[in-house]
């Protein structure tokens, strides 16, 4: 469709931005390019079609497209504009409350004392097996809003809280239903090997098989995620049972992630590599010898400083290490109730600035455009640039506010086009 004299139709448009950080460019950002946002100068516009964008500079737009009549028309001034966020790693669907826990860390124990005692995963698995679809599904939308209200427009999202065929299969089907209802857009993952259940502690082979064998082909059966992931850790599971239940993944149809590294020097750099993950989740224990196998395997290093944070691991992944030697690197915030308990994108990059050496531009990368490479969605999502979906978020101030933690610096958040938050 065209409008008069040849101009493109819009029914967005964004003018008066003090700046529009567009992360424009190729995917995925690393090495010396981890922080080129591709800022534009004050007064620049964006534009938008539909849900996806038509024009974005420092242009007269007015040669080139033609608000409609209901067209929304968004004063910028005073606001950078970037792209939403895109958080690829959570646990979002959950029921129970594990925050006594944290009370437990404050007070001075450890994430292994807590799980030993039943704790941790496990006591989130029998609260989530009990909890009904309604439950689930509502307490899941909660969270997804308080993510949007932070400016994610974009989230992965994992099962694994509920370590039985049918458990994990209502978890990987409120995230369909939640994905065709809710703004956010939302990318599944089956998380089956989260950790192995109390009636399988004496028979992990037999859990193993489980997942390989029955869960693996129920859920690529019913095409209800994309990727499969494996929790490879010390207490966790072993490389090389990460390795079987990867491989079975990718014969299925999903494609690997893995959490790695992040209790222990455990090995999982190196699976992540050897199956040639699309990312390796944590990594807070990698050495370089896995930074460069995941560099040469092409291999996105997606960290989590929050949970560093809540979990009290005393350490974060060593993300300028891992820039350094050419692994791209993402950001999230691991929502989930034990050591995932802010939903904000913009506090996670507060953390890989002020705990991880990040500047403030490789942050923004690491929150955007390498994100969205990390779940193989760089092509829609993750950058301000013509054909991309008008997902936007307008900061108040400048870049800098995203890291004045407790300031409320997201103005608007745009999804597809749509405002689907604004700040009172």
């Amino acid at each position: 469709m065209t409008s008069s004299a040849g101009k493109k139709p819009v029914d967005l448009l964004i003018e008066n931005a003090a700046g529009i950080a567009t992360c424009s460019g190729p995917a995925p950002r690393r090495g010396a390019r981890q922080g080129d946002i591709n800022m534009l100068p004050a007064g620049s516009t964006i534009t938008s079609y539909r849900g996806q964008i038509t024009t974005v500079g420092h242009l007269p737009w007015q040669d080139f497209v033609e608000p409609q009549p209901d067209a929304v028309r968004i004063d910028a001034s005073g606001c950078v504009v970037v792209p939403g966020f895109v958080d690829p790693h959570t646990h979002v669907v959950f029921a129970g409350d594990r925050r006594h826990e944290l009370q437990r860390r404050l007070a001075g124990s450890t994430y292994a004392e807590i799980a030993a005692e039943g704790g941790g995963i496990l006591s989130t698995v029998a609260a989530t097996r009990e909890a009904s679809e309604e439950e689930l599904l509502e307490g899941t939308r909660r969270r997804l809003d308080e993510m949007l209200a932070c400016g994610t427009t974009t989230c992965e999202a994992k099962s694994g809280y509920g370590l039985t065929t049918e458990s994990e299969l209502k978890q990987l089907r409120i995230l369909r239903a939640l994905n065709a209802s809710h703004a956010i857009d939302i990318t599944p993952t089956f998380l089956g090997a989260h950790e192995v259940p109390p009636e399988y502690r004496d028979r992990r082979a037999a859990y193993v098989s489980l997942v390989i064998d029955e869960m693996i082909p129920r859920v690529a059966a019913e095409r209800l995620a994309e990727y499969c992931d494996v929790f490879c850790d010390e207490g966790a599971f072993t490389p090389e049972e990460a390795t079987a239940i990867l491989e079975a993944g990718r014969k299925a149809g999903l494609t690997p992630r893995i959490h790695a590294d992040e209790l222990a020097s455990s090995g999982g750099s190196f699976v992540a590599a050897a199956v040639k993950a699309r990312s390796a989740d944590h990594l807070v224990f990698v050495s370089e010898q896995g930074a460069d196998a995941l560099a040469a395997a092409d291999v996105c290093a997606v960290l989590l400083p929050t949970a560093s944070f809540y979990l009290k691991l005393g350490r974060f992944a060593p993300a300028r290490m891992l820039i350094d030697r050419g692994v791209p690197v993402a950001l999230a915030t691991d929502v989930n109730p034990g050591g995932g308990h802010s939903p904000s994108m913009p506090f996670a990059m507060s953390l890989a600035c002020f705990g991880m050496g990040l500047t403030l531009e490789e942050a923004l990368i690491a929150s955007t455009v390498n994100a969205a490479w990390s779940l193989d969605c760089a092509d829609t999502a993750g950058s301000l640039q013509t054909g991309r979906l008008m997902d936007a978020v307008l900061v108040g101030g400048d870049l800098a506010e995203l890291v004045r933690v407790g300031v409320p610096a997201i103005r608007m958040v745009i999804k597809r086009g749509r405002i689907v938050y604004e700040s009172q």
